[in-house]
C-alpha cells in the first residue's frame, strides 16, 4: 500500500487500535526479534499520523469557536 493510499485510508481510530496492538505485543515480549525493528518504525510512523490529527483537529475546532464567539459579540 503506498502512503498516499495509506493516508486516504487510515483514521485516528485505527491509527491508536494499531499502535495499541504493537505496544502491547512489546511489553508483552510476544515479538520476535526480526519483527520488532519493523514495529518500531511503524509505530513511529502511527504516532507522527496520530499527533497531525490531533493537531488539525485542534486548530479546526479553535477556528469554529471563534467563528462562533464572533457571532455572539454585539454589533
Amino acid at each position: 500500500m503506498s502512503k498516499e493510499t495509506e493516508k486516504e485510508t487510515l483514521n485516528y481510530e485505527t491509527a491508536y487500535e494499531e499502535l495499541r496492538l504493537i505496544t502491547q505485543s512489546i511489553e508483552n515480549e510476544t515479538i520476535s526479534v526480526d519483527e520488532l525493528s519493523t514495529k518500531v518504525k511503524r509505530a513511529a510512523v502511527l504516532i507522527q499520523f496520530c499527533q497531525d490529527r490531533l493537531r488539525s483537529t485542534e486548530l479546526e475546532v479553535n477556528k469554529i469557536i471563534k467563528q462562533m464567539e464572533a457571532r455572539d459579540l454585539p454589533e
